[in-house]
């Protein structure tokens, strides 16, 4: 049942092109949540989270995923064979400039449209009409592989650490099996489904500690491993800045290019903020400013722990690599602080990586909510579900749990596999990404910017953010080395495509595909009456014949572009 705009109730669905209110921005707190809702009705959505994210919980839900000094410790498996020195002070400096430029692209749709959804949302404004339904289709799918697939890669990463541990508290005399980083995987996934299913408030209390956290182990490493070296492991200006290493047979200038993997995969996630906008006061302003900062000074402080490790490291980086520990960073500071200094940080190491998890996996469940929301996923009616209890997607949260486990599975096929649960957060994050960024300069929408704004330079930091995003999407499929066999290539490309493959056949199916039921963002007539939308006579379009199939009434919101 729905209702045309004069209160009559209409025998077949209808669907309306949402106005935009104008709505005052009150910091006030109270005040702010009000605001806050009456700018999510007129995207189309009631309000259904308790908003209880302040804008330093915003950013810290963001800074939290990066992890950094945790994040760094996973990744310096990709950087030493590419470069070594020169890779990790180069290498991100060089990154963190470019990804600045993601951030501002983002963080200006974040402010104009500040929603769980946030990049198929976006995809769906500003693209083409022609082309609107599958592009948001696919973005909605590649952002959620891609936090998914930065839930599996941290979880891995962390369960690698824990196993480092214990090889160090054994004296090397436990090495650990796949099988047996797997077991622990899982039990991290299970941890962390419970902590991402707890109430709003309680999640948004967390993030205060993360940031704390995540600040002091970072300063607490800048100080103390220069205190901590000995001399034999100390390096020269000259080797810490311009040292280079190439362990895999690629010429250099690109062997250096294929360690942006590292960076780039630590200053990820980023996206964070939009996705839990919806329980963000003062969205509109807290959702940019969290991104730009979280990628800021994430960049500042990631290069000086990086410029600390090269000087701290030794040259033997052969022997940092093989060390039966496993774990690079782990070895370095094993070198630093002998056993029992290494397994006092490397504690904190894990638990901060740990609680990576617990962030990243409230974004992902986000995400993977919203687009239940707007019938993208198989089996949306379970998974778009909150909880009268904790008034949390708990459902979403458990679904994305079970993806993220079947991801750790390719660690089973090597470790050339396993590194491509690593780039393959990356590519689905950056395709997700370039699609609504480019969507709002080549679509034809109009724009209306929120209180974030790049004004004219928008335009100019969009097509950098978007080359920067298309170029490392490049250099991720390639392998680790030259001619690689079975168990070198880089299954990253086979997973990525595979996904994107399924995804089209499942949009294109006859009868039952996406393409015959999918409308993109939307809720039902009566939901955006009650939500108090202005909904005028000239507003009301007849539905079309998908929407008349599905039987329900729809609200086609365009948001900013109406």
């Amino acid at each position: 049942m729905s209702f045309l705009a004069n209160g009559e109730k209409a025998s077949s669905p209808a669907v309306v092109h949402v106005t935009e209110l104008s709505h005052p921005q009150n910091h006030l707190d109270g005040a702010s949540v009000v605001s806050d809702d009456a700018a999510l009705a007129t995207l189309g959505y009631k309000q259904e989270f308790k908003r209880a994210f302040n804008p330093i919980e915003v950013f810290g839900i963001g800074f939290s995923i990066i992890g950094l000094f945790p994040s760094i410790a996973s990744v310096l498996v990709f950087a030493i064979p590419n470069g070594g020195p020169v890779a990790l002070v180069w290498g991100w400096a060089i990154c963190s400039f470019f990804l600045m430029f993601v951030a501002l692209a983002l963080a200006e749709l974040g402010s104009s449209a500040p929603t769980s959804g946030g990049l198929y949302y976006w995809t769906w404004t500003f693209a083409p009409p022609k082309w609107r339904k599958v592009l948001s289709w696919v973005v909605g799918y590649s952002n959620s592989i891609g936090l998914i697939a930065g839930l599996a890669s941290i979880d891995w990463g962390c369960a690698v650490q824990l196993m480092a541990a214990a090889s160090i508290g054994t004296n090397e005399a436990f090495i650990p099996t796949t099988g047996q980083t797997y077991a622990v995987y899982v039990a991290l996934l299970a941890c962390h489904g419970m902590v991402a299913s707890l109430a709003t408030s309680v999640v948004a209390r967390l993030q205060g500690v993360y940031v704390v956290l995540n600040i002091l182990l970072c300063l607490a490493i800048i100080i103390a491993l220069p205190v901590a070296t000995p001399a034999e492991f100390k390096n020269s200006a000259s080797f810490a800045f311009g040292g280079f290493a190439n362990f895999n047979g690629w010429p250099n200038g690109f062997a250096f290019i294929l360690s942006f993997l590292a960076p780039l995969w630590t200053i990820g996630g980023f996206d964070a903020s939009v996705h839990i906008s919806e329980e963000a006061s003062n969205a509109r302003t807290a959702v940019p400013w969290a991104i730009i900062s979280a990628v800021g000074i994430a960049g500042v402080l990631g290069w000086a722990i990086n410029v600390v490790i090269v000087f701290c490291m030794g040259t033997d980086l052969e022997s940092i690599m093989e060390n039966p520990i496993g774990q690079p960073m782990a070895t370095i500071l094993f070198n630093s602080f002998g056993r029992n200094g290494t397994l006092a940080v490397w504690s904190v190491v894990v638990f901060v990586q740990f609680l990576m998890g617990s962030s990243i996996l409230t974004a992902a469940s986000r995400q993977t909510f919203a687009f239940a929301r707007d019938h993208g996923l198989p089996f949306s009616h379970i998974i778009y579900r909150v909880n009268r209890h904790t008034q949390t997607p708990v459902n979403a949260v458990w679904a994305s749990a079970f993806v993220a486990l079947l991801l750790g599975l390719l660690a089973f096929a090597g470790p050339s596999a396993n590194s491509a649960i690593f780039s393959l957060a990356i590519a689905g994050q950056y395709t997700a990404f370039s699609v609504p960024v480019a969507s709002r300069f080549l679509g034809g929408r109009k724009w209306n910017p929120g209180p974030f704004t790049l004004g004219k330079f928008g335009m100019p930091v969009a097509i950098i953010a978007v080359a920067w995003m298309v170029f490392s999407v490049i250099i991720l499929a390639f392998p680790t080395a030259p001619g690689p066999d079975a168990d070198g290539m880089n299954y990253m490309i086979v997973v990525f495509v595979g996904t994107l493959f399924l995804c089209l056949v499942y949009y294109h199916l006859p009868v039952y595909g996406g393409s015959h039921w999918y409308n993109g963002p939307q809720i039902t007539l009566e939901e955006a009456v009650q939500a108090g939308l202005r909904v005028g006579p000239r507003q009301v379009e007849q539905v079309d014949r998908a929407s008349r199939s599905s039987g329900s009434g729809s609200v086609e919101k365009q948001g900013a572009s109406s």
